[in-house]
């Protein structure tokens, strides 16, 4: 089941283990059967600390649990093969289970220790799902530190039959004692704080505590992270303030054109830019979002500052916004009743679930044209709704997609409406923008890909926008408000890539440096 390398590398890691393990497998007798069978065997012959049993009595065939040696109730379990973006899920779970420590921070792991209340999750995935792995990683640590917590990992392209029945259309979905608890991304922070509830409360009163930041950046993402770096480096009081560290790189597959790494995954590149924002003396406060500046002028402390949803202010000499974008919604009638119900955002985490199905993609850029590509391989048919008269694709993009049998593209379409039966999409009306006809398309999914917003609501009144609501900076990445810098997608400036939006967050710290230097705000 494992090749060569594969099994030096985990044979290395399980060297690590503290305590005997035991995997307990049911089976049934079809082909992903035999391969967890081979998979656990495999793991079972690289460590005398490992041992397998094939006498499981789950319903779910096949799954197996990992367990302590002689636990009777083992709390981890995956359903399904745990191989692609999984396989890291599952190393991690039997090291953890196996005793080896975690990273999280000790504050966290005792806040999880502390959780009262009985706990069964369990979390709908696939396996070429990028966000998914945070989700399974985070419960699976949760049920090797607390005895009341269970979590189950799903491969929802192998469980249909559960999936159709919950009518589950987005990964990660996560259930809750039987009832969702949450989709989409979520790290072990974020599910922790939505079960302790007075945790909001507690980090609210931090926060507001802090004194203030030479430099505060609101943002985590590519732009945010260089910032940061950059004005850590100067040895000047740093923070940064973020919804989620990483932005919308999360969300992105591949990467390959960031210069001199020849190829990587969104959220690779994340963990990465974290990591190394943390080898600096940096205060990163995650989990917050921003909703109001108030400008040094303003603002009865003499410094600017941004007031938190969770009610707390931070206080800074100057500031770096860094918010980047979110994905631009078709804003249509059935939308939002319909979104993870058939409207999804994501082909790669999501796609799998839509096998041998009809989907369309609105939007002929380059993402959309590589969703439709992607899409193909996977559901029965394939429609391309592009509101011009022609694609904005690559040419590349454009002939490849053309090739695939199962694809029909459709030019000067103006999607008017989603429809559904109530429970999940059935399809979409448009408007042929040339005879004006009005048309409907029976479908099961939409991906919609036509781009980004700016993420600067909590910003107007504050400092000037584009009309496009876009953040309009100088040379300098300076704003309108004295002391307050922007840089990234949130910026009017052109060409949003990664790789612009890290040398404008540097150009930004360098520009907030110089304006305490030659402001006459000394920096601590």
């Amino acid at each position: 089941m494992l090749d060569n390398n594969i099994k030096t590398q985990l044979q290395s890691y399980l060297t690590n283990l503290q305590h005997p393990i035991e995997l307990v497998a049911s089976l049934g007798g079809g082909t992903k059967d035999e391969e967890v069978r081979g998979l656990l065997a495999d793991i079972a012959s690289l460590s005398d600390k490992v041992s397998v049993r094939f006498d499981g009595s789950d319903a779910r065939q096949p799954s197996f649990s990992v367990g302590r040696a002689g636990d009777a109730a083992p709390r981890v379990h995956f359903a399904g093969v745990p191989m692609g973006h999984e396989f890291t899920s599952l190393v991690l779970a039997l090291l953890q289970v196996g005793g080896h420590p975690s990273k999280a921070g000790q504050e966290l792991i005792q806040q999880i220790k502390d959780l009262r209340g009985e706990y069964t999750f369990e979390t709908y995935i696939s396996l070429s799902c990028q966000n998914c792995p945070d989700v399974v990683q985070a419960l699976n640590l949760m049920a090797v530190l607390n005895p009341n917590i269970r979590h189950t990992m799903i491969d929802g392209a192998l469980f249909q039959n559960e999936v159709s029945a919950r009518q589950i259309m987005s990964v990660p979905t996560v259930y809750l004692n039987g009832e969702v608890f949450g989709q989409g991304r979520m790290g072990l922070e974020e599910i922790v704080a939505r079960l302790d509830t007075g945790a909001a409360a507690r980090d609210a009163e931090k926060l507001a505590q802090k004194d203030a930041f030479d430099v505060l950046v609101v943002g985590g993402g590519p732009a945010g992270a260089a910032a940061a770096i950059y004005t850590a480096r100067k040895g000047i009081r740093t923070g940064v303030v973020a919804e989620r560290f990483g932005g919308q790189v999360l969300d992105t597959m591949g990467i390959e054109n960031f210069i001199s790494v020849k190829e990587t995954e969104g959220p690779k590149l994340a963990m990465a830019l974290e990591q190394h924002v943390k080898e600096y003396d940096v205060d990163v406060m995650n989990l917050q979002r921003a909703s109001k500046l108030v400008p040094a002028s303003e603002s009865a402390s003499g410094l600017t500052e941004v007031q938190l949803q969770s009610g707390a202010t931070l206080r800074a000499k100057t500031v770096i916004i860094a918010t980047g974008a979110r994905w631009r919604e078709m804003n249509v009638p059935g939308e939002q009743q319909y979104r993870n119900k058939g409207v999804a955002y994501c082909p790669h985490c999501d796609g799998p679930l839509f096998k041998g199905k009809r989907v369309a993609v609105i939007g002929g850029g380059n993402s959309g044209v590589e969703a439709a590509i992607d899409l193909a391989g996977i559901v029965s048919h394939v429609t391309l709704l592009e509101f011009g008269d022609a694609m904005r694709a690559d040419a590349v993009l454009q002939h490849k997609l053309r090739s695939l049998p199962n694809v029909t593209v459709i030019l000067q379409a103006q999607t008017t409406e989603v429809t559904g039966d109530g429970s999940k999409v059935n399809g979409l009306r448009y408007t042929d923008r040339v005879s004006g006809e009005a048309r409907h398309i029976e479908l099961e999914g939409i991906f919609v890909q036509i781009g980004l917003l700016p993420n600067t609501d909590w910003l107007r009144g504050s400092v000037e926008l584009s009309s496009r609501g876009e953040i309009l900076v100088g040379r300098h990445q300076d704003t309108t408000v004295p002391g307050v810098f922007a840089a990234g997608d949130v910026t009017d400036v052109p060409y949003k890539q990664i790789i612009i939006a890290m040398g404008e967050g540097a150009k930004a710290a360098l520009g907030a440096f110089d304006h305490l230097i030659r402001s006459g705000v000394a920096a601590s």
